[in-house]
């Protein structure tokens, strides 16, 4: 979404009169890929069409970090290949600035925070779950197919009155989880 055309001339004429070149903004709200794909992916057509649209100069403002990417070393990526095609980026609720010094030191240290918090988070969960492993827990769903409703199954099956899909209706599971529940029993007979 472009912003007011008049911000944009202001801003353009600011960046000529500092720069001496004109400077083109191109601005994006609701995220880059609205329509496309989760920000979690790191191909995004429409954050492609947006980076292939910028020019040497330009500016790309958005109104958040994360519109632009969800993951630290995502975004990072994309902030260095702005660099390296020599465009700034603003980011509106954050008041980063990467065409000064200060807002791309800035940047960084967000960025290097941001991933320090994932990686106490993935050390505290793996820490949890080797706990909870150590306490004798076992992560992961219950099984709906007990030793006994298994032998049940096998019953009503060996009895010949009921299909595939009217035990597996019973006790509520799919016809394949029967047939892995009936095979395991044959196996052990």
């Amino acid at each position: 979404m472009v912003t007011d055309p008049a911000d944009c001339a202001t801003q353009r004429s600011q960046n000529t009169a500092k720069s001496g070149k004109a400077h083109r903004l191109l601005v994006l709200d609701y995220g880059l890929n609205a329509n496309d794909a989760s920000g979690t992916l790191a191909k995004r057509p429409a954050l492609s069409r947006a980076l292939e649209y910028l020019r040497e100069g330009d500016t790309l403002v958005v109104t958040k970090l994360d519109r632009l990417g969800r993951s630290v070393g995502n975004l990072k990526d994309v902030a260095d290949q702005l660099q390296n095609q020599g465009v700034g980026l603003v980011a509106l609720s954050q008041g980063i600035d990467t065409t000064t010094a200060g807002g791309r030191l800035f940047f960084h240290m967000l960025a290097a925070i941001a991933e320090f918090e994932h990686d106490l988070i993935v050390e505290r969960t793996r820490d949890g779950l080797a706990a909870a492993r150590a306490r004798g827990r076992k992560g992961g769903p219950k099984f709906k197919m007990t030793p006994t409703k298994a032998k049940q199954a096998r019953a009503m099956y060996d009895a010949g009155e009921h299909t595939v899909q009217e035990i597996a209706e019973t006790f509520g599971v799919s016809r394949p989880t029967i047939y892995r529940h009936l095979g395991e029993d044959a196996e052990r007979r």
